[in-house]
């Protein structure tokens, strides 16, 4: 019990795979994607800070390391299914949270409670760490689809995936960091040598954004 049970938590998170029950070339599991987005926002809040932005690096690490911690509970369900719906999307969200609460208020020793309960609370929110965590979040989407794709495989739901993705990061209130996305990583990505022709599935979001 206690902070013991949060810590073999972390093993749970290993054993969660994102994206379940759709043949991939490379399973991904919820604990280096939490690490992953982290590494992601901390690049892309470099990237802000250096063109004028204040970042608040400690709530943002926060954010992004705890992201998905709920989902130790519930797991990972697919985005097609998690965004069917506002009302859908905002059911499980609301029963994330109070799992998480429940948990925090059964196996986190008192005095760490109130600090607990602000760090694992949902971290995209408006603020320049929560955008960040928004972007880095779907730019891991971006890339455990792009790498399916690249290598030819036809599961459609890997192109529902990426375009997905790709529309929410080139949405994001964030011009800086979403240029720097469009006009240098998505160049690169497209100038691959990819099974599955991924430059037109890109085209046809940036027609629709355009």
């Amino acid at each position: 019990m206690g902070i013991h049970n949060f810590f073999t938590r972390f093993n749970d998170l290993e054993r969660i795979i994102r994206a379940p029950g759709k043949f991939k070339y490379e399973e991904h599991n919820v604990a280096a994607h939490s690490w992953k987005v982290s590494m992601y926002a901390m690049f892309f809040a470099t990237l802000e800070e250096n063109n004028g932005a204040t970042i608040d690096w400690k709530s943002l690490y926060e954010k992004t390391i705890n992201h998905d911690f709920a989902e130790v509970f519930i797991g990972d369900i697919k985005t097609p299914v998690k965004h069917a719906s506002p009302e859908l999307k905002q059911m499980l969200s609301h029963v994330e949270e109070k799992m998480m609460e429940r948990f925090i208020m059964e196996q986190i020793p008192e005095e760490f409670q109130d600090v607990f309960f602000h760090r694992m609370k949902e971290g995209k929110d408006n603020t320049t760490e929560g955008l960040l965590l928004e972007l880095a979040d779907k730019l891991d989407q971006f890339y455990e689809s792009f790498t399916e794709l690249k290598r030819g495989n036809t599961e459609p739901e890997f192109i529902v995936m990426y375009q997905t993705a790709l529309r929410k990061l080139l949405s994001l209130p964030l011009p800086v960091s979403v240029n720097y996305f469009k006009d240098v990583m998505l160049k690169d990505a497209i100038t691959e040598d990819t099974v599955i022709d991924l430059k037109t599935l890109t085209q046809h979001v940036l027609n629709e954004l355009e």
